[in-house]
């Protein structure tokens, strides 16, 4: 890269980090704590939440944050390093069927080995699920405890995303269309391959896949005025990005990325633009801040901010907030709470505030207060 290139993108990483004015005082509230790296939460139609921890336990909190014991029922997790029990999703007709879904590593059987990114459903009855069918499961299985992805979100019209990761050893497979690995998939809310997927009836192709050349998506959403998908993804030493996934588009990695080799520091791919790939919305540079959780604001509980876009950090141990206009990222803001916790989601409750889980072995659900 020429010194002028590295000097336009110091700038601009400077003023989306520069302050913008702040309209309250946050101090974060404990609703429910004594998680073992809580991963995910997600919220009941009667105001209860589900939260994943990663060793492969789901738990309700109730309203005055009592823990449940573990949810019966679940299928086995293949809980190690980055991979477990991950998201939880509350199915858009829950108070007609009851489904809840989740993603988590699942290992091989039948000497297939290794282990990859499954996702299941089931009833939520009390305490237990029932009726458990797995819906989904990435191929292949790869032996490693790293880079399992995972956020579920449904769409508007019922189909359900999941993201999933490269597993890290399998990083070129991520351009690979027939896996899914460093791929975003879509399918419908029973498994089955939607009809107008972008690869459906394409020789060389996985049907389920509906976006490839990504590394890590921990973080995913639905825009609340259009119904795009965006995402954020971890790159390596630097380079996380931010992405609207659109169907049958290519995000890059390993050939395309900001991202640089871990300890040497040498360039992995071409910066680009380059043809035939998605260029990010943003990108976190030089140093990564391992996005993790993703949220829309879209209630009136924090003046000034509504229609913003707020990133939890891993590695930042802190939240931000983008402030957008359309697709471009106009301004980034940490979040003024005092967390110093590695924050693994991040999302707005029934009641407009927003939540986000902590994530250590004794790991918190807070609710962040004017």
């Amino acid at each position: 890269m020429t010194a002028s290139r590295h000097l336009a993108i110091a700038l601009l990483a400077t003023a989306f980090a520069a302050p913008v004015a702040l309209a309250q005082d946050l101090k974060p509230v404990t609703v429910a704590s004594g998680l073992v790296n809580p991963w995910a939460l997600a919220f009941l139609p009667d105001g209860r939440l589900l939260v994943t921890e990663r060793p492969g336990r789901l738990r309700i909190v109730g309203a005055d944050g009592r823990l449940s014991p573990p949810v019966a029922g679940l299928p086995a997790v293949a809980a190690g390093g980055q991979c477990g029990l991950l998201d939880v999703a509350v199915d858009p007709k829950f108070g007609d069927n009851g489904l809840i879904y989740w993603s988590y590593a699942e290992a091989g059987t039948g000497g297939e080995g290794g282990n990859s990114t499954a996702v299941a459903r089931g009833r939520l009855v009390g305490e237990r699920v029932e009726g458990v069918q797995v819906l989904f499961r990435q191929a292949p299985k790869v032996s490693s405890s790293h880079h399992c992805g995972s956020r579920l979100v449904f769409a508007r019209d019922g189909r359900l995303f999941v993201t999933l990761g490269d597993r890290f050893s399998r990083k070129d497979d991520a351009q690979n269309p027939a896996n899914h690995l460093g791929k975003i998939v879509r399918i419908e809310a029973d498994g089955r391959v939607p009809a107008d997927n972008p690869f459906v009836g394409q020789a060389g192709a996985a049907p389920e896949v509906w976006s490839l050349g990504h590394r890590n998506v921990q973080g995913a959403a639905l825009h609340p005025a259009t119904g795009e998908l965006w995402a954020t993804e971890h790159g390596p030493q630097g380079g996380d990005e931010l992405n609207v996934v659109q169907a049958g588009r290519n995000y890059g990695w390993p050939l395309v990325t900001f991202g640089r080799n871990y300890v040497t520091g040498t360039r992995i791919g071409d910066e680009g633009p380059k043809a035939g790939f998605e260029q990010p919305l943003k990108t976190w540079l030089p140093t990564s801040i391992a996005p993790s959780g993703l949220a829309f604001l879209t209630s009136d509980r924090y003046p000034g901010w509504k229609g913003s876009l707020f990133v939890g950090a891993l590695r930042g141990e802190a939240l931000y907030r983008l402030a957008l206009d359309g697709r471009q990222v106009t301004a980034e803001q940490r979040v003024p709470v005092n967390l110093k916790e590695r924050i693994r989601d991040v999302r707005q409750g029934p009641d407009g505030w927003l939540y986000v889980v902590t994530d250590n072995a004794d790991g918190r659900v807070l609710r962040l207060e004017r």
